[in-house]
């Protein structure tokens, strides 16, 4: 009976090439491979041609899905090759490391009792006596991978670089893992992880199912896991192991397989066995004789879809330059480092910016795997992938963008799924900003992250579709939600996901809350929402009818209220209710509702001849009765001068100018009324009285944009006449009539 330890490195294009050909050449009965045996029930899916790397093993808790372990392979991991040489000779293979419900629950009770010692008032005497360098200096070990110390005895700085020189270049490897296992022996002697409990028991367990595979009469064992766990497997103290894995608590776990990305299988990604190239790792795994051309060629293939002039010859010299730098540095073939170096050199003369690119796109890559349609999972991510392939959106590892018109049906549907799947707070899509809001149009950024199962699996309590989840979701939301912005804000999102029975709820609760609810303040900050939502009801062919009763409630109450909101408060307050009356004359006048309307008008004429209005306030309902043609002509210049009188503060007369002013400067040049009134009024000011308000006035017109105040200026020297456009002497009209019909083409308001 003999056992077979092979010692690897997770992920290394080299220990899964020596593991195969070990393998073939040893024909074990049984293959042991590290990992969760939880999971032994899924194994038969790896012969699966659908299962596709790179992969993972999801375990997590079904009552609480946030605690989970991923466990991915790429096709170059040395497991999932042991996996794949069982399966395909068809004898047993098993995971042996310790239990996932018994990690969970250790976690747990090491939490528990760290929250207790920080707790206690003598927690400051948990410590040792050893010094904080002493400390600092395990805490460092710890961490550090072991391939580095042998790294740096062998006088490399990088142990990626020497496991890559060493492991992934060699092609004779005979006694590989015995030099491995005796290199592991010294540095574990050299440097032990003190007091870790969850290691021990993890070797422990790895034991114990050796031991298992012994009583059972296998008679060649094949035993994968890391390198660093080899020499602890050598030994075999059955009392010691069955004494510290006796009585351990454990949770119920749940395992599948999901698709992963090799970028989540960098280190960039806080993977914890990360490596830092899988992109390139996979390309020596697919071609080990590759001397850089082939590499070199999918650069340049990079850099032409970038519309660089890459020829053949550039990349004959950056092989031929990557070739000599790995023979100055006595190499017996270029690496990564001397083909990025090549790269560098020829291909991007010298400029980094490229190099990015390769980085992402070749040296990390944004490869996905592929797992079975019918592979155990929740029901909500079946519906969810069931959908993603009806409506044609792919689940990519990079970014991709869609413009939907919402007035094709498949795009309408996308829209719809894709909003759901937000609420639902699933990362994976965001909407972008598209010109012309409240248009048929959506701009969404879709890419993959394969955590998401972890989401999935969370929302999955609240229904087995996307409908029934996010409805179910927000309707829980809507019941805790305390204010009316979150609410509101949650109607917002709804609407376009199409979820009648969320909707009906929020608009019950949002009743509820605005009939309560005396803060004029917080009704108005939740109105430009709501109508939104009634837009965003007009465009998707739904009942907007059922927001707009709210939202004239709601006004009423505004009405109502404002005028005494606006008297007797501070500057601060008055500027930020400024920001929320510009916001609610928005909203007004885009509902065109004539009793709306009415009413607003009326509030704005009550704060206007207010006495006690604050003065930026009033500043800006006059202005904007003057823009609804309600205030005009002598009534107005004699609201103006009545404010801006030398008997007003200048402070105050400042403040009901900026207030008048308020939005763009463009006012100002287009509307000739306003502009000779205020002209006037700073030409009958004294000398003394203009140098009072000169830095107020300053404020008011900071506010306005460079290209405004330049051409207020132009309007002052032409005697109040603005200057919008300009043209040259000998313009030739006839000629320019002639593009007037490609004009109108353009812009889509007369066919060709």
């Amino acid at each position: 009976m003999a056992v077979h330890i092979l010692g690897i490195r997770h992920h290394g294009p080299g220990s899964a090439r020596n593991v195969k050909d070990f393998l073939e050449q040893l024909q074990p009965d049984i293959v042991l491979v590290e990992g969760p045996p939880e999971a032994d029930d899924i194994l038969q899916w790896a012969s699966n041609v659908e299962l596709k790397p790179p992969v993972a093993i999801l375990c997590y808790q079904p009552d609480d899905p946030q605690r989970s372990y991923f466990y991915p392979f790429a096709e170059f991991s040395p497991e999932w090759q042991a996996i794949k040489y069982a399966r395909r000779k068809n004898i047993h293979v098993r995971f042996m490391d310790l239990p996932i419900s018994h990690q969970f629950a250790i976690e747990q009770e090491e939490k528990k009792e760290k929250d207790n010692a920080a707790e206690g008032p003598a927690a400051i005497n948990n410590y040792s006596s050893s010094t904080t360098e002493e400390k600092e200096n395990e805490e460092i070990e710890m961490h550090i991978d072991p391939m580095s110390h042998l790294a740096a005895a062998a006088g490399y700085e990088d142990g990626e670089k020497w496991w890559e020189h060493m492991f992934e270049h060699r092609h004779n490897n005979e006694e590989v893992f015995t030099a491995v296992q005796e290199a592991m022996q010294e540095l574990r002697e050299h440097f032990p992880k003190k007091d870790n409990r969850l290691e021990q028991l993890r070797e422990a367990h790895m034991r114990k199912i050796i031991r298992q595979a012994e009583k059972e009469m296998y008679s060649n064992i094949a035993v994968i896991c890391g390198a660093w766990h080899a020499p602890a497997l050598l030994n075999m103290p059955v009392q010691k192991d069955n004494e510290s894995l006796k009585g351990l608590a454990k949770v119920k776990v749940e395992c599948t397989w999901i698709p992963w990305t090799y970028n989540r299988l960098s280190f960039y990604s806080g993977y914890g066995a990360g490596i830092a190239s899988p992109g390139w790792y996979h390309h020596i795994w697919k071609h080990p004789t590759d001397d850089g051309t082939l590499w070199m060629a999918k650069v340049a293939k990079l850099f032409r879809g970038q519309q660089m002039d890459t020829s053949v010859a550039h990349v004959i010299e950056a092989v031929r330059l990557a070739g000599s730098l790995a023979a100055l540095r006595h190499l017996s073939k270029a690496g990564l480092e001397e083909l990025n170096e090549a790269t560098l050199s020829v291909l991007c003369n010298g400029e980094t910016v490229m190099m990015g690119l390769v980085q992402q796109a070749l040296i990390v890559s944004d490869r996905i795997g592929e797992v079975p349609v019918d592979i155990p999972k929740p029901p909500l991510q079946v519906d969810i992938e069931r959908t993603q392939k009806k409506l044609r959106l792919p689940a990519t590892a990079d970014w991709k963008d869609y413009t939907l018109d919402l007035r094709k049906e498949n795009d309408l549907e996308r829209s719809i799924f894709l909003h759901r799947v937000q609420l639902l707070d699933i990362k994976w899509g965001e909407r972008e900003n598209v010109a012309g809001k409240g248009t048929f149009k959506e701009q969404w950024r879709l890419q993959w992250d394969p955590a998401s199962s972890i989401d999935i699996i969370e929302k999955g309590r609240y229904g087995n579709t996307t409908d029934i989840a996010a409805t179910r979701y927000i309707t829980e939301l809507a019941r805790k939600a305390a204010t009316l912005r979150v609410v509101c804000e949650l109607l917002e999102k709804c609407i376009p996901a199409e979820l009648p029975d969320a909707i009906e709820i929020l608009i019950q609760q949002i009743n509820n809350l605005a009939a309560a609810s005396g803060d004029v303040i917080q009704l108005m900050e939740v109105i430009p929402n709501l109508v939104n939502v009634s837009r965003y009801g007009n465009v998707r062919k739904t009942d907007a009818e059922l927001v707009l009763g709210i939202i004239n409630s709601m006004i009423t109450r505004i009405c109502i209220s404002l005028p005494a909101a606006s008297t007797g408060i501070d500057e601060e307050a008055a500027e930020q209710l400024l920001d929320l009356f510009f916001s609610m004359n928005d909203a007004v006048n885009v509902l065109q509702e004539e009793d709306i309307t009415g009413q607003w008008q009326q509030t704005l004429l009550a704060i206007a001849t207010g006495k006690f209005s604050a003065p930026v306030i009033a500043g800006y309902s006059n202005r904007l009765l003057a823009d609804y043609k309600l205030l005009m002509g002598d009534e107005l210049v004699n609201a103006f001068y009545y404010a801006m009188s030398s008997a007003s503060a200048p402070a105050l007369a400042a403040a009901w100018l900026e207030g008048f002013l308020k939005g763009s400067g463009t006012l100002l040049l287009l509307d000739n009324a306003i502009w000779s009134i205020i002209n006037d009024w700073v030409k009958q000011l004294d000398e003394d009285t203009f140098k009072q308000v000169l830095p107020l006035l300053r404020r008011t017109f900071s506010n306005f944009s460079t290209a405004e105040r330049r051409r207020l200026g132009e309007k002052v020297k032409t005697g109040g006449v603005a200057i919008l456009v300009k043209t040259e002497i000998g313009f030739d009209e006839e000629r320019a009539k002639t593009g007037i019909p490609v004009m109108l083409q353009l812009l889509g308001l007369k066919k060709s």
